[in-house]
């Protein structure tokens, strides 16, 4: 995404706010909004905010899983599945 094609000032946001909405829709591409010459606010699509938001969560299994690894709390595989197993009706 090159964000210099999609930095607005916020008078555009408010004078086009329908036609910025479908062009976010449309494009799965954030916004940057500046006030003042200065970015104030980051908009998208709510599509694009949900796959951002499932990607985080994500990261953050991965980054405790790592800390668990780190930490030595880790258990063999088979004795998990034993356990499992044993818990299946």
């Amino acid at each position: 995404m090159r964000y210099s094609t999609q930095v607005k000032p916020i008078s555009y946001l408010k004078a086009n706010a329908a036609e910025v909405l479908q062009q976010l829709t449309d494009q799965r591409e954030a916004m940057i909004i500046t006030q003042n010459g200065e970015a104030r606010a980051v908009i998208q699509d709510v599509a694009s905010y949900e796959e951002t938001q499932e990607a985080l969560a994500l990261l953050k299994l991965l980054a405790l899983g790592n800390q668990d690894v780190e930490a030595g709390r880790t258990r063999p595989l088979a004795d998990v599945a034993k356990r499992v197993r044993a818990k299946q009706p």
